[in-house]
């Protein structure tokens, strides 16, 4: 156990403050061309992997009586990266795209890159973000989702996700046997669909309209909207293409790891449409260390489930007895997850392991496969 003064010692911090790395990677790569503009998702991809390998698990767990004064300078690493962010994102689209001594595809390449980084980075700090009390870290939240053209995903996490994950209801819960691109597709206009019907529920049971203005979504199109329009006024036509670039490929990282938090896991059907309450074995949990370190402990995904409003650094791991676990750290977990025939040969013996464990009591999983995803034999 972690006292509150192992977790405010500054060895225990700074770790966490390396993707902050990833901002002048994307400058060396923007002013170098050449081999460098890859160098953004080798960094957040291939050499946490590596970190994963040679620095292995962390296990231990902080003091929940944690007060708020030991964890200051976590939560102003989310609270700094939004700004920070913000100008690099723009200050790239500005240099960019009057950049003479870069190719189209070097500068192609290069956003690609930045997309990794605002949806490995920003998406996940836009979640922890998200999931406060504050107002002014929501409003930080928005600013990120905005920056990747992705807004509803606070209301769509919020009042659906946490709400019914692991039910046919919960478009982000990836089926047993169901395939990356199959889930990407599905999600892409499910989750829209999903986070409007329950904005528009919501204010239903207040005897008001969708088009009401207290309505989020009017906030969500107006941010997005700026950031379109800053986009074409700072780089034109190739700004534009390269910020709608960027956004596409943070969306797809977000998928990508939405997909593996829940892949095959459902909670238990009650009847009369109830299910048993979120426990963490409802979620895939990583003890990885330095992609935690990466991922803001993203990766205790158990933990954030079971109790969301716990802040990263208090975020509990969760052994192979309370929570299932991934083999590997959520970078090498999430190039797996690109090719479904490796995906389910690594993955769906853990998943029938997992049933056989929770649920040895259900035989026939069939009812519990939504959207028609094929049982296999």
């Amino acid at each position: 156990m972690l006292t509150s003064e192992h977790v405010s010692r500054p060895q225990n911090i700074l770790p966490f403050w390396l993707s902050l790395i990833l901002i002048p990677l994307a400058w060396v790569g923007a002013i170098q061309g050449g081999w460098t503009v890859i160098l953004l998702p080798l960094t957040t991809w291939y050499l946490f992997t590596l970190l994963d390998a040679f620095l292995g698990l962390n296990l231990e767990n902080a003091d929940l009586e944690t007060d708020d004064s030991h964890i200051f300078w976590y939560r102003a690493l989310t609270i700094v990266w939004a700004p920070l962010q913000f100008l690099m994102l723009f200050g790239l689209i500005w240099y960019v795209s009057g950049a003479d001594h870069l190719s189209t595809l070097e500068k192609i390449v290069l956003f690609f890159g930045v997309g990794v980084a605002t949806g490995t980075i920003g998406i996940n700090y836009s979640h922890e973000l998200m999931h406060q009390k504050d107002k002014n870290e929501r409003a930080l939240s928005d600013l990120l989702l905005a920056m990747v053209l992705y807004s509803h995903f606070r209301t769509e996490h919020l009042l659906v996700h946490h709400r019914y994950v692991g039910t046919p209801r919960d478009t982000v819960t990836a089926r047993y046997n169901e395939g990356f691109h199959r889930f990407f597709a599905r999600v892409i206009l499910g989750s829209r669909r999903s986070a409007f019907r329950a904005e528009r529920e919501k204010l239903a049971r207040k005897d008001l309209p969708w088009y009401d203005l207290s309505n989020p979504f009017f906030r969500y199109w107006g941010l997005q909207g700026f950031m379109l329009a800053l986009a074409a006024l700072l780089g034109d036509w190739v700004g534009l293409a390269l910020f709608i670039w960027q956004a596409l490929v943070a969306i797809w990282q977000l998928e990508l790891v939405n997909y593996i938090e829940h892949y095959g896991l459902t909670r238990k059907h009650l009847g009369d449409g109830k299910y048993e309450h979120v426990k963490p074995q409802h979620s895939w949990n990583a003890a990885h260390k330095a992609s935690n370190w990466l991922l803001i402990n993203l990766q205790r995904h158990s933990d954030h489930h079971y109790k969301p409003d716990r802040r990263f650094p208090l975020l509990q791991n969760y052994t192979e007895a309370d929570a299932p676990q991934l083999p590997y750290g959520y970078p090498v977990m999430t190039m797996a997850a690109f090719f479904p025939p490796l995906w389910r040969r690594v993955m769906n013996r853990r998943v029938r392991k997992w049933r056989d464990m929770y649920y040895p009591e259900i035989t026939d999983w069939s009812a519990y496969n939504a959207h028609n995803t094929p049982m296999p034999k």
